[in-house]
């Protein structure tokens, strides 16, 4: 072989290997140096979004959600090459293990690909400075919030929920109709936002549903932000009342919030002051739950402090679902796996994921929209 075919050889195997040594690096460099992912959030990612989340954008199904099928296909391929080879030792022909080589190098290369993609989409965004840093609010991060703080907030979502329940059309089983288009009102209302929060400017793509939805139903899952497509899914199984909120949550990850108390913060934000009463309800309906939580453990074993209180409607209290009866009934006919089987590992895969990007409380942090709440209506409702 020529001293030029040599060094192609090489770099066949070291170019993928700089892509993970860079990519450990910038991860090592975003924990380490203050200010790196805001530098890099604010300058560098909404280039992605602009360019190729255009193109994707364009196509009427997500590219990400296919993606990942194909990703987990092309693995089981190499477990079963891989298996055959060392089962059959010497014996195979020589083509066949120059192909199972060429297939090892490609998925080589594609490791090295995604680590990059998955560094620059998502884990460096893991290390942005908090919301209430870059967007300073009413209230101080430092600041302790009572019992009347909370009850305050709760009261004023609770009231406003039950406000909206009654004055929407509904079909013969109860279930509320909307005859927009929610996926260019979810873009208009966070362009909208991004009128107050500069990170929000830019363009959208247009969210999109989850084909396999039914499994995406079994592990409680309402969205999906895939970084190797910057495209916002949502699950197209849930209840109606999700959905707005959903979209909204989902493309302020194409923004760089990818805390998910963010998210959850943003998605409210972008609902609740919107023309349309089913994103407000739905902006409520996002966090009552959270607020009546955390209400209630600050009332502790006062029940009647608790009462004394406006209550959550019958009709809201039903409107909030993540799926009606009927759909729940239609995933688990379908289901290949069972639900508890499939949530117990999905819930292991998040919570592992989250408490390595340095979210120390796992899913528990979905709550910490509370918390940010009750900063920003600190001096407008308390």
């Amino acid at each position: 072989m020529s001293g030029k075919g040599k060094l192609k050889r090489k770099w066949k195997f070291w170019i993928p290997r700089i892509l993970i040594l860079l990519s450990v690096a910038l991860n090592m460099i975003a924990r380490v140096c203050e200010g790196f992912s805001d530098l890099y959030v604010t300058y560098i990612f909404p280039c992605w979004v602009e360019t190729y989340g255009r193109i994707t954008g364009c196509v009427p199904f997500s590219a990400g959600e296919w993606m990942l099928y194909l990703a987990v296909a092309l693995v089981l391929v190499f477990a079963v090459g891989s298996v055959t080879v060392l089962a059959a030792g010497r014996r195979l022909p020589r083509q066949i293990v120059r192909k199972y080589k060429n297939y090892a190098l490609f998925l080589y290369w594609t490791t090295g690909i995604v680590s990059m993609v998955m560094t620059l989409n998502c884990f460096l965004l893991y290390q942005v400075s908090p919301v209430y840093e870059r967007y300073p609010m009413g209230g101080s991060p430092d600041k302790k919030y009572g019992i009347r703080e909370i009850g305050a907030l709760r009261d004023y979502v609770v009231e406003q929920a039950n406000a909206l329940a009654p004055v929407f059309e509904r079909d013969e089983q109860g279930n509320i109709l909307y005859r927009g288009d929610m996926k260019e009102r979810a873009i208009k209302e966070m362009k909208r936002l991004g009128e107050r929060f500069d990170a929000l400017e830019g363009f959208y793509p247009k969210p999109k549903g989850l084909y396999l939805s039914g499994f995406y139903s079994q592990q409680y899952i309402m969205g999906y932000y895939f970084p190797f497509s910057m495209e916002a899914n949502y699950n197209r199984q849930m209840y109606i009342t999700n959905l707005p909120v959903t979209m909204c949550h989902e493309l302020s990850h194409l923004k760089g919030f990818l805390l998910e108390d963010e998210a959850n913060f943003i998605g409210y934000l972008a609902c609740i002051d919107s023309e349309d009463a089913l994103f407000r309800y739905s902006a409520c309906l996002s966090v009552i739950g959270y607020l009546d939580r955390d209400f209630r453990k600050a009332a502790g074993e006062d029940e009647a402090l608790y009462l004394s209180h406006p209550q959550i409607s019958d009709l809201a209290a039903w409107d909030k679902k993540f799926l009606t009866p009927q759909a729940w009934e239609q995933v688990e006919r379908k289901a290949v796996l069972s639900t508890e089987t499939v949530k117990q590992a999905a819930d292991a895969f998040l919570e592992t994921n989250l408490t390595l990007n340095g979210v120390e409380d796992g899913t528990l942090s979905y709550s910490r929209v509370v918390t940010l709440l009750l900063q920003y209506y600190d001096g407008r409702l308390y």
